[in-house]
């Protein structure tokens, strides 16, 4: 089937292939004809007029057409005419055009398809042939909300092309790119950054799915373009405004955050999060406790984790270029967020408590290196301590006998939970051990009755201080400490009160978990080794009726007796 001139028809055989559910004999044609048009000197412009002119209506047919005009401009453009490239410009301004009439918008993935074309001919020619390129498509589109739309995603697919960090870019192409986006600076950035402003404004009522892609492209373009345009009065606040608006919340957050992580000199990193922190609470978002939505708690979280990590970041810079006045305020702000950052650390939702342990790792690293701590700091710990300890407890759901995702994910969080511990024992190893005495010793006077998750966590916390708190070769018993007091003192009340016999699976694993991680406890007391034996040895280890427990209990009883020997 030859195809000669823009006039000529296409396959029509062929294109019944292109449907998912046609016959492998036309599938194969369809193939056939792809490849044939690809690599046409200009057979490939049947599509770009079957596009231009609205001429079919099978979503398959349309995908295809902008397939092949993909190949030619991502492979071939060089080698096209004037004409040639002339012709993709027009098609695709066409195509635009009869989507501002269309009653229905077409199906997301055409949407999106067009947009990567789009954005392809944008990288190809914005620098030489079309430097018009947003402005032609602007002037079109206005706010048509089909139009908006597909300039919005177009916006995404150039984000994608020229700066997403995650795609590998040869030495030409990020050169190439960097071009494009000193070019699009100086050029057109500021009226893009008023169409979004118009888009948000006219379009959050009538339309949230519109206004959640304009902003995430404003999210995406913050990092790259002058912070000033985005951060003002005027765009801040329509983006505050739309915290409150249920459908948008999300996304106004996300869009927050990364006008929040963009780097910029650390005084005006800190004027900015102070002021937005102001806004935020006078408008109430601090009263963590009475918002119910916990996928918008899990991006509040997220945002306030940027903001004090922002805030971190600035006081090391200024500790290092010695501004004592400036320090001393980044440092208050850092203080003034840690209520906030308490409550969504101690959150019943993991999502919520696990998005702002970074900036509780970073707040403890600060007060590390401060010289002596305020009573409030220390009151700071402290609940930080109290945090991490019920964090740290399973909940009723947890499937021991199955464990799934959700289980998964609990060990992830656990982990993170674990830095934080080990962060505390680095910057007040005495409050800790003094805190997970306490809890200790309380549970182990009550463990016959109380709930297996108090019981596991306790002799949890026992075992995770031997990590906490370093000591060399596992010696945590020799030399005359508090430290080693207190770890012999709950070794003994361990192997003591009987609470090996605990009837649940996560409780029996830890307490030979934490009797093999403390094995030197035997070298100084070998007179509790017969009674740890016998529980290696009975119901309660390897003849234990759950398998998980036996086969665990089985290597850990053999690096028990080495270490005997």
């Amino acid at each position: 089937c030859g195809v000669h001139g823009p006039s000529a028809v296409m396959d029509e055989q062929a294109l019944l292939g292109l449907n998912p559910n046609a016959d492998a004999r036309y599938r194969q044609r369809a193939m056939a004809y792809f490849e044939q048009l690809k690599e046409s000197q200009d057979a490939w412009e049947v599509c770009a007029e079957a596009l231009a002119k609205g001429i079919y209506s099978d979503d398959h047919v349309k995908f295809f057409c902008f397939q092949v005009l993909e190949h030619q401009i991502k492979f071939r453009h060089a080698g096209l005419s004037a004409a040639q490239q002339q012709l993709i410009r027009e098609t695709l301004m066409k195509w635009l055009q009869v989507q501002l009439m269309n009653a229905q918008p077409e199906k997301p993935f055409i949407r999106n398809k067009a947009a990567q074309v789009l954005a392809l001919t944008f990288v190809m020619e914005y620098l030489t042939l079309w430097p018009k390129f947003f402005f032609d498509i602007l002037s079109l589109v206005g706010l048509n909300p089909h139009g908006v739309d597909v300039y919005l995603r177009t916006l995404m697919a150039i984000d994608a092309e020229v700066v997403d960090r995650d795609i590998l870019h040869s030495p030409e192409e990020t050169r190439r790119n960097t071009l494009i986006k000193d070019s699009m600076r100086e050029q057109c950035i500021p009226s893009l950054v008023e169409s979004w402003f118009q888009i948000l404004q006219t379009y959050q009522l009538t339309h949230p799915e519109l206004t959640c892609q304009c902003l995430e492209v404003v999210g995406a373009y913050v990092s790259w373009i002058d912070l000033n345009l985005i951060a003002n009065d005027r765009f801040v606040n329509v983006l505050l405004s739309q915290m409150s608006v249920e459908e948008l919340r999300e996304e106004a957050c996300d869009c927050l955050f990364e006008i929040v992580n963009k780097g910029m000199d650390p005084v005006d990193k800190t004027k900015l999060v102070e002021s937005l922190c102001q806004v935020l609470q006078s408008a109430g978002f601090f009263n963590v406790d009475q918002e119910e939505d916990v996928d918008f708690l899990a991006k509040f979280s997220r945002l306030v984790n940027g903001m004090g990590q922002s805030l971190v970041l600035s006081w090391t810079k200024l500790v290092k270029a010695g501004n004592v006045k400036e320090v001393a305020e980044t440092l208050q702000a850092v203080e003034a967020k840690v209520p906030l950052m308490l409550q969504l650390l101690v959150h019943e939702d993991d999502d919520i408590s696990a998005n702002i342990v970074g900036f509780c790792y970073e707040y403890l690293h600060v007060l590390k290196q401060l010289p002596q701590l305020t009573d409030q700091q220390k009151a700071n710990i402290e609940a930080v301590m109290l945090a991490v300890m019920k964090k740290l407890t399973y909940d009723d759901e947890y499937n021991f006998e199955n464990e799934g995702e959700d289980e998964a994910m609990f060990v992830e969080y656990r982990k993170q939970l674990k830095m934080l511990l080990d962060r505390l024992a680095q910057v007040s190893p005495e409050l800790l051990l003094e805190a997970v005495r306490r809890v200790f010793n309380n549970t182990m006077q009550v463990w016959q009755t109380a709930a297996f998750m108090e019981v596991e966590v306790a002799i949890r916390l026992l075992y995770m201080l031997g990590e906490a708190l370093p000591a060399s070769h596992g010696a945590h018993f020799s030399g005359d400490t508090a430290k080693t007091s207190a770890l012999q003192d709950m070794m003994q009340t361990l192997v003591s009160c009987g609470v090996s016999s605990y009837q649940h699976t996560s409780v029996s694993l830890e307490f030979f978990e934490t009797v093999v991680r403390y094995d030197k406890f035997f070298i100084v007391e070998p007179q509790h080794i017969p009674n740890v034996l016998m529980a290696f040895l009975d119901q309660r280890g390897l003849r234990h009726n759950s398998p998980k427990v036996r086969s665990r209990v089985a290597y850990l009883f053999s690096r028990f007796i080495k270490t005997l020997q």
